[in-house]
């Protein structure tokens, strides 16, 4: 639903407070942004293609398993001027989603920071077959490494898009292509994905071996340079971490009962 959720926006926080959301420094890109720190992560935003260009944040273990629902509190981000942001009235009736960049269940071990995730700053537009296809099941896996593993992530998110890529609503244009870049923090283990997104949008199935793309590939695509620890080294494609679905479905059951959703 396109509804406008009411909730008191807080200004963001200072920039140096979201360094614990970029341990490895911000991300480097010619692209030119308004930096946003929220408390669960940190967004470049584009304010003449009304998207960000790349999002970052930490997942630590005790996070990834939060119990506050899902508010679907979509809201422009009061913080941008009107003419420079995106609203959830741009994704009216054109057949794409809201698609969050940080991902919103990442985001639900706090009330005031699952409703941040809904800012339309941190939104993209999405086609469903992507952004509840395969791309939920990238954002689900990850919160289960995170769990399984027990060990804190670096997330880097963004999507691709340049001069000529279809515009929806009142400027805001829609990527050509998506890619998530998962750092696990204590093991320096690196691994990127990267998704097609040009109509018609097939369903692209749930192979996720199938999408994972060099490190360097992803940057040189996106325009950004990423930060990585100093011993990082790249998964082979299909030697990504394991996670149990069902047992992270049971564990959170168990720590939220009915907000288990």
């Amino acid at each position: 639903s396109q509804q406008t959720f009411a909730w008191e926006q807080w200004a963001p926080l200072p920039i140096e407070q979201c360094q614990t959301h970029a341990p490895y420094g911000f991300p480097q890109t010619a692209k030119q942004g308004v930096a946003i720190c929220r408390a669960g992560y940190v967004t470049l935003n584009d304010t003449a293609a009304k998207l960000p260009i790349w999002v970052s944040y930490a997942l630590y273990p005790e996070y990834a398993l939060g119990c506050v629902p899902r508010s679907n509190a979509f809201a422009a981000d009061q913080s941008l001027p009107a003419t420079k942001r995106s609203d959830p009235k741009d994704y009216a009736g054109n057949g794409y989603d809201q698609g969050h960049i940080a991902n919103d269940a990442h985001q639900s071990y706090d009330q005031q920071v699952e409703y941040e995730s809904f800012l339309m700053t941190n939104m993209a537009p999405q086609a469903g077959s992507l952004n509840r296809g395969i791309w939920k099941l990238l954002e689900t896996s990850v919160r289960g490494w995170a769990v399984q593993l027990n060990q804190p992530l670096t997330i880097y998110v963004g999507g691709i898009y340049s001069a000529g890529d279809k515009v929806i609503g009142n400027g805001v244009v829609v990527p050509n292509r998506y890619y998530k870049i998962v750092i696990n923090q204590a093991t320096g283990e690196v691994a990127g994905w990267l998704f097609p997104h040009t109509a018609p949008y097939p369903n692209l199935g749930n192979d996720l071996t199938k999408f994972r793309k060099p490190i360097a590939q992803i940057e040189a695509d996106a325009g950004i340079k990423y930060g990585f620890p100093a011993n990082a080294k790249e998964i082979a494609p299909g030697a990504e971490w394991a996670v149990d679905f069902g047992a992270l479905t049971n564990a959170k059951r168990q720590k939220c009962g009915a907000n288990a959703s």
